[in-house]
C-alpha cells in the first residue's frame, strides 16, 4: 500500500521562510513593473492626445482655407 501524505521533513516540501521570501520578492517586483507600466501608458496617452489635437487643428486649417477659396470665387 502506498501512503500519499507521508510526513516528509525536507525543506523543499514545506513553504516556510524561503517560500514567503520568494512570493514577497515577486510581489515587490510586480509593484515596480506595474508602476513603470502605468507611467509609460500615461506618456503614450498624452502623446496620442497631442497628436490628435494637432491633426484636428491641421484639419480645421485646411478646411478653413478651402472655404475661403470657394468664397473668393
Amino acid at each position: 500500500m502506498t501512503v500519499l501524505a507521508s510526513g516528509s521533513t525536507s525543506l523543499l516540501d514545506q513553504p516556510g521562510t524561503l517560500g514567503f521570501l520568494v512570493i514577497f520578492g515577486m510581489g515587490v517586483v510586480l509593484y515596480f513593473v506595474f508602476r513603470s507600466m502605468a507611467r509609460h501608458l500615461r506618456k503614450v496617452n498624452t502623446a496620442a492626445r497631442e497628436e490628435a489635437a494637432a491633426a484636428a487643428s491641421a484639419q480645421k486649417a485646411t478646411a478653413g482655407a478651402r472655404s475661403e477659396d470657394q468664397n473668393s470665387r
